[in-house]
């Protein structure tokens, strides 16, 4: 496999953007075809049509579940699940229930990461839990986190949406999305079979290069096709 090729089959392009239509769809899956990335994450509602828009292509098909926020009942994001497998999703990438996670309450979490994990699995697919990490920023929450996705199988552990957007006190708001403290923090304190996704921020392909240094596997983008023409430059010279 090429460096550009290994670079790609670390992207899951993200066609996630509230405002996207189905047309836009069909375009950002033509992206993810060209450049032949490891998946698409789309949304639910769109996994039927990408799945037919991918056919025949290598690359895979994922959503997301409790989605941007995680405020669903565990019943609803399982019921989310297993209709996005049915649908041909393969990858899940689900949303913890972040304000258990600030108060602590571990038994909740376990319960519903497990409970996605399992239906995940039950399909054939794969589960990457999304912390957060703009809203859990403690990093003792983040460890206990990491432990209790090794404990219950999960596949990946993940940083962020790429929506929490944290309001400030003057009302502005900001975001940091994948840190590379937090990507060493992951790789750290979870099981050797949990791979690590970076998401959030990660806009260049020395964002990208940087995080892989660190231990992650895949990295959500939608800078793809700028990151990959840039990587077919420099490693075409080399």
């Amino acid at each position: 496999m090429s460096k550009v090729s290994e670079i790609a089959k670390m992207i899951d392009h993200s066609i996630l953007n509230p405002t996207l239509t189905d047309e836009d769809l069909k375009r950002e899956c033509e992206v993810a075809k060209k450049y032949n990335v490891a998946s698409v994450c789309v949304k639910p509602y769109a996994v039927k049509q990408a799945a037919a828009l991918l056919e025949g292509s290598s690359v895979l098909v994922g959503t997301v579940i409790g989605f941007p926020a995680g405020n669903s009942a565990v019943e609803v994001k399982v019921f989310e699940t297993e209709t996005a497998c049915r649908d041909g999703a393969v990858e899940i990438d689900m949303v913890i229930n972040i304000g258990k996670a600030l108060q602590e309450d571990w038994d909740y979490l376990r319960d519903e990461i497990k409970a996605v994990v399992d239906a995940s699995h039950a399909h054939g697919a794969i589960t990457k839990v999304i912390f957060e990490t703009d809203y859990v920023t403690r990093d003792e929450h983040k460890i206990k986190l990491c432990e209790i996705c090794s404990d219950c199988g999960a596949d990946y552990v993940k940083t962020s949406t790429g929506f929490g957007f944290v309001k400030g006190q003057d009302g502005k708001y900001s975001y940091a999305g994948a840190t590379a403290h937090d990507i060493a923090l992951m790789r750290k304190h979870s099981a050797p079979h949990v791979k690590i996704k970076a998401a959030g921020g990660v806009r260049t392909l020395s964002d990208l290069l940087q995080l892989k240094e660190l231990g992650i596997s895949r990295c959500g983008a939608t800078a793809t096709a700028t990151m990959l023409e840039e990587a077919k430059k420099i490693f075409s010279e080399e």
